[in-house]
């Protein structure tokens, strides 16, 4: 964010008085100029009032930049389409964190460190068994993030470097065995360790599907899958979660504690809830000869139905992770099979995109549409991402727990926070 000597000037009528003052403009690298309003309460003792933070940029990121009226969303300044099509997971995390995709040297260091960090201390252990078979995985989630600190207490000094750096490894580490542990409880069998010489995708599969004595061949499409879905959920600006994490952390509270409270965020169905809402959605509707019926329903204001997974209070365009899913939604159900709901999607979507209705307001399919259908056709439980079912006995085949978002400013200031 850069200053200059441009002023935005602002006319206030308060109290009978009327005052004009004079407020400075900064300029980003990408984006928007914003008006630095700090100054405005002691000029004119007036507040602004913006809740939703629709015209309110709260901090300054070197992180996420997104231009929702171009479709647009750069990680560090590189296109999502690119990481998604030419990197991994780790390697964006990666990025994310330290500001640079790593070189060869860094990333086999990186990764070295990072498969040391997967490994629990046996104490977890014992606090999953306190937990009831069906509790909500997200419950067991938050709290099993939270606890990391009693067990990792040698880094959770946020103005250290070092162990902001350690701190951060750690928690990209052990989120997929957390949540393979929580659904490992779920269904009654014994944890499975992680293994240090799969991939991060690989190793989730292995950890929730493997069992004892039984071989279990990881599918390279569905750990493919997996990492892309991962890589255009790690990072998008000023969300919920974020937003909470972010919150918690200016309070100076320890890393483990404010990822905690972005993972409550999360669990939230107005945040977490939206792939579930669709397949609930397509349930509804149920065959392609009603989607005209539904169309209807959904432009009718006194009807309650709407269509779920349209539109973004961010992109006025086409959401560039929705595009990248649709071609994943092809790859997984050409290879597992067809489901049903993939064709009622398709229809969905070619015509509400060529409803007028639709087309004038912008409301065109975003990152949830087809999502929760490539989660369902992998076999992964509705309840590792719901944050509204509980199961009571074996969970049903849909989702996975996200990864939790993070913004390295948040908590830590910038740079490597560990």
């Amino acid at each position: 964010m850069s200053h200059s000597n441009k002023k935005a000037t602002l006319t206030t009528h308060y109290d009978d008085m009327e005052s004009t003052v004079d407020l400075p403009v900064l300029f980003p690298t990408l984006g928007r100029p914003v008006v630095d309003v700090r100054s405005l309460t002691k000029q004119t003792g007036l507040f602004t009032y913006d809740p939703g933070f629709t015209a309110t940029a709260s901090c300054e990121s070197k992180i996420t930049f997104i231009d929702g009226n171009k479709g647009q969303l750069l990680y560090r300044g590189y296109p999502i389409e690119q990481l998604a099509e030419k990197s991994n997971f780790l390697d964006v995390a990666y990025l994310l964190l330290f500001g640079e995709l790593p070189n060869d040297e860094e990333r086999v260091s990186y990764r070295n460190e990072m498969a040391d960090y997967t490994l629990m201390h046996t104490g977890t252990k014992r606090l999953f068994e306190g937990f009831h078979y069906d509790a909500h995985p997200m419950a067991m989630t938050a709290g099993l993030v939270g606890a990391l600190a009693a067990y990792y207490p040698d880094a959770l000094d946020i103005k250290n470097a070092q162990e902001r750096y350690k701190t951060a490894l750690r928690l990209v580490a052990k989120m997929p065995v957390i949540a393979a542990m929580a659904y490992k409880h779920s269904i009654g069998e014994p944890f499975v360790y992680p293994n240090m010489h799969l991939g991060y995708t690989e190793n989730l599969l292995n950890m929730m599907f493997s069992r004892p004595r039984q071989e279990y061949d990881i599918d390279p499409l569905a750990a493919k899958v997996l990492d892309v879905l991962f890589i255009l959920h790690a990072d998008h600006e000023q969300n919920a979660s974020t937003s909470t994490v972010r919150l918690a952390g200016s309070t100076g509270t320890n890393p483990f504690a404010a990822i905690a409270s972005g993972v409550a965020s999360l669990w939230g169905p107005a945040h977490g809830g939206a792939n579930e809402a669709v397949l609930k959605m397509l349930d509804e509707i149920g065959d392609v000869s009603n989607v005209n019926k539904f169309i209807a329903k959904a432009k009718d204001k006194n009807d309650a139905f709407r269509l779920m997974g349209f539109g973004h209070r961010v992109y006025r365009n086409f959401d560039p992770r929705a595009t990248l899913i649709r071609k994943l939604c092809h790859q997984v159900l050409d290879k597992y099979g067809n489901d049903p709901r993939l064709e009622l999607a398709i229809k969905l979507e070619e015509i509400a995109l060529k409803d007028d209705y639709f087309v004038e307001r912008k409301l065109y399919p975003n990152v949830d549409f087809y999502s929760g259908i490539i989660y369902s056709a992998l076999n992964i439980p509705v309840n590792m991402w719901s944050s509204k079912a509980t199961l009571y006995g074996p969970p049903t085949k849909r989702f996975i727990i996200k990864t939790v978002e993070h913004n390295a400013e948040g908590f830590c200031a910038g740079n490597r926070y560990r």
